[in-house]
């Protein structure tokens, strides 16, 4: 079997670019792999067209032989713009592995610890306002089944015009909505980077009595001492990780104790083969895993499949507001029951995209979110 084609397809949904890719085979086998990063996608286009030189003529056997020949490939490696297009390629090629051999991605990974992967509604109460809201947002939730939802406290806008008032009103919020649900309902708190260590540890203090289950990204990710050092100081958990892009850049987070649970995103941390990696790695330190989940349906069967094959899984990320797009653009869709994806058992990835109903879809300029001085405050 040699690869005599490589694809790529960019399309907007919702609020982002999805960007998938295909390679093909003289024998008819494809596999699917995807690099929806959310800003520059014609970068990482231009880096899959450069890399398709490289692989067309290939034996696609062997994706870990594949990830080192790409990887090692120029002087410069990993960045955000190659290392997904790396990603998409490799998760590709492990579709194609499962198909040839009549497996599961996970089966290749070493097996399935869990038939069920449980998740959350993320991004979930948008727009919210008022207490009540928040309140019947929290219970809709509930009512489809989830066990656990993810809310964005406080924003840019509301932290600059005033962050007492900013957190005084993240607090009124989250406070209805977790008397809304009980507690036995987890609620992740997405901060998006916005805070400095100075006003984590103010929203902490807000919120801790309400049982945040995580803070997502307090502060900007760059800086892992600061990171640690927070952890340190705040009572919720930190949850991190999404923009690092390799074990290497997770091996500093870990080892000072910067985080509690990573978050590690298959589209761009490199695959199956470099998160099985950083899975290994965090599990030497007891961290479990939460995975980066935001993009299309080859991004989420891909997460799934990692989600079941490695010890150190907690939870899964489900973007509940793209889930319709999602289901009509590939087949079969996957099955949430009781707030669990289920994990499937056909050969490769187990979905397909619908061409057609793919290049119906037009892509989009990512619009633009500047903001002049720090993003933090």
């Amino acid at each position: 079997m040699r690869i005599t084609g490589i694809d790529r397809f960019t399309l907007w949904v919702d609020w982002c670019n999805w960007l998938l890719v295909r390679v093909r085979t003289d024998e008819g086998l494809v596999g699917w792999g995807e690099a929806s990063l959310h800003g520059g996608v014609q970068a990482v286009e231009a880096a899959i067209d450069a890399y398709a030189d490289h692989l067309i003529g290939q034996d696609p056997a062997g994706p870990e032989r594949h990830w080192h020949r790409l990887y090692n490939m120029w002087r410069w490696r990993g960045g955000c713009v190659f290392q997904s297009a790396l990603s998409a390629l490799d998760i590709a090629l492990w579709d194609l592995e499962g198909k040839r051999l009549g497996v599961p991605v996970h089966r290749l990974l070493g097996g399935a610890h869990r038939d069920r992967v449980r998740c959350y509604a993320s991004h979930w109460l948008g727009g919210v306002e008022t207490p009540e809201q928040a309140a019947e947002g929290a219970r809709e939730a509930v009512r489809r089944g989830y066990t656990a939802f993810k809310w964005v406290a406080v924003t840019y806008e509301h932290l600059r015009v005033g962050e007492t008032a900013a957190i005084a009103r993240a607090e009124r919020l989250m406070r209805a909505a977790r008397e809304a649900v009980g507690p036995a309902i987890d609620i992740m708190v997405e901060c998006s980077e916005f805070l400095s260590p100075r006003t984590a540890e103010r929203l902490d203090a807000a919120l801790a009595p309400h049982a945040p289950f995580w803070f997502e990204e307090p502060i900007p990710y760059e800086n892992a001492k600061a990171m640690a050092q927070l952890q340190a100081r705040i009572r919720t958990p930190i949850a991190t990780g999404e923009r690092l892009l390799s074990r290497h850049e997770f091996r500093e987070l870990l080892d000072l104790g910067g985080c509690r649970i990573i978050q590690p995103d298959i589209m761009h941390c490199g695959g199956f083969t470099e998160m099985k990696r950083i899975a290994a790695l965090a599990d030497m330190h007891y961290v479990p895993l939460a995975p980066h989940n935001p993009g299309g349906p080859i991004c989420v069967a891909a997460s799934l499949h990692l989600a079941a094959a490695i010890p150190n899984v907690l939870i899964l990320e489900q973007m509940e507001p793209q889930r319709e797009a999602r289901d009509r653009l590939a087949a079969p869709a996957l099955v949430i029951e009781d707030g669990h994806f289920v994990v499937p058992d056909a050969p490769g990835l187990g979905v397909e995209p619908d061409v057609e109903a793919i290049r119906a879809i037009a892509a989009a300029p990512q619009p633009k979110r500047e903001r002049t001085g720090s993003l933090y405050t």
